[in-house]
């Protein structure tokens, strides 16, 4: 796998320094302009949105993914070299994680803000479920978040401030047939989540999961394909029984978990910790 290696859009730690915005309190933004975030898996779908919907609000932005010709292209659309910079990385892989950390601090110092929305699926019947792939998605999904939470909370605890949120799945709160990897990886970001919230909580940090159904990404359209292809469903039929339990009957939109990660991290949210938000047009779990 790929290390971390810095790209050459992005601001310098000295500029970061200077630009920490105002407090009502210690630690406490009255905005989230002038922070630093890093979010995972931000080369494309919801960590693309969720990137530039910080970026619209000032935060300057770590982009990490393995994808780095993708990761340029985002970056190239968020306008330039004091918004945001690009991080090679594998999130499996803690010595990686930690190098792209350290070059992200280099650039804009601290990290307050920590999207990790790095993750992975696959589907398969139990008795096919190997520990290959059984490894593969717990590395994505849940060591992933461990080694960047790892990095982030004592730079928040210096601070006296900051913001994790957890992109997990409405599958991280119930079961679901020939997902057993996908939900028991997810299941263990959600108790994760829970357990960093209860132990910050009196630290200004606050730790919490969004939990969509099936979003509009490359991921879900991979997924609807390989219906298609062993159950001989059309499209339309393939999306219309992924959806089934949606009583919106409709895929999430990227930017809707976008929207739902801002308010996790804007100022009013100070009291939601440990929570896990539901985005499934009113499905209940």
């Amino acid at each position: 796998m790929s290390q971390a290696t810095a790209s050459p859009v992005g601001g310098s730690a000295s500029s970061a320094a200077g630009s920490a915005s105002p407090s009502r309190s210690r630690g406490q933004p009255t905005q989230l302009a002038g922070l630093h975030a890093v979010v995972t898996g931000a080369s494309r779908g919801i960590g693309a949105d969720i990137a530039a919907a910080l970026v619209a609000d000032g935060v300057r932005v770590s982009l990490l993914g393995r994808d780095a010709e993708a990761l340029r292209r985002v970056a190239d659309n968020l306008g330039g070299d004091e918004r945001a910079r690009t991080m090679t990385t594998d999130v499996t892989d803690s010595d990686s994680v930690a190098k792209a950390f350290n070059a992200a601090r280099g650039h804009f110092g601290p990290v307050q803000l920590l999207i990790n929305n790095a993750g992975q699926a696959a589907s398969a019947k139990f008795t096919d479920t190997d520990e290959t792939l059984w490894n593969q998605l717990f590395a994505v999904n849940l060591h992933g978040t461990y080694y960047c939470c790892r990095q982030a909370v004592p730079d928040m605890l210096s601070a006296g401030f900051g913001r994790i949120v957890n992109v997990a799945s409405i599958a991280g709160l119930r079961g679901a047939a020939y997902i057993s990897a996908y939900v028991s990886s997810k299941h263990a970001v959600i108790g994760l989540t829970r357990a960093l919230a209860l132990e910050y909580a009196a630290r200004n940090i606050t730790v919490n999961a969004v939990c969509p159904g099936y979003v509009d990404t490359d991921i879900v359209r991979s997924a609807i394909a390989n219906i298609v292809g062993k159950t001989g469903r059309s499209e339309a039929e393939a999306l219309a029984a992924l959806v089934a339990n949606n009583p919106q009957r409709r895929l999430i939109e990227p930017r809707e978990v976008a929207d739902t990660v801002m308010w996790l991290c804007r100022p009013g949210s100070e009291s939601v910790t440990g929570q896990s938000i539901v985005l499934a047009g009113g499905e209940v779990t």
